[in-house]
């Protein structure tokens, strides 16, 4: 029976299905993983209704599995996206991304005098609240929103 209304989006034999994206940080989420630099197929959705979150994105990523340190920088543009892992077809595990108690080497602080400005060193950020989205600089305590950093 084919449904004329339904999405037909390819299936991915093995890879990372990226489904809950928030529409407008889909090409975002593609940039911070850099999608584009793979040679392996990626299919990216974007604006398609979504009854948790309004407009969603999706990306399918063929062959690619994500590592810990990726989907740590995943969380920070999308928190509360899910990665499907697929396995012949199937999926496998769904890992929800949530924003770890620690973020290095991931966010700019916004200080202009703090040392990891000044000094060729990696940022350190504690998650102080994470309904809120705070972000605290290990080093100079300068706090910010999660949805107004800069990525390194």
């Amino acid at each position: 029976m084919n449904n004329k209304t339904e999405r037909q989006v390819t299936a991915i034999k093995n890879g990372t299905v990226i489904d809950h994206i928030p529409a407008d940080k889909t090409y975002q989420v593609v940039s911070l993983l850099q999608l584009q630099n793979l040679d392996t197929p990626v299919t990216i959705g974007y604006n398609y209704p979504s009854k948790k979150i309004g407009r969603k994105g999706i990306i399918k990523v063929s062959d690619k599995f994500f590592t810990d340190e990726e989907i740590s920088r995943l969380s920070v543009v999308a928190p509360n996206v899910v990665l499907n892992v697929i396995k012949e077809y199937e999926v496998v595990e769904k890992k929800p991304v949530v924003t770890p108690d620690e973020l290095r080497g991931i966010v700019k602080c916004n200080n202009p005098k703090c040392i990891t400005n000044n000094e060729p060193m990696q940022t350190v950020f504690n998650v102080v609240d994470k309904v809120h989205g705070i972000l605290k600089c290990h080093y100079c305590d300068k706090e910010q929103n999660i949805e107004k950093v800069e990525i390194v």
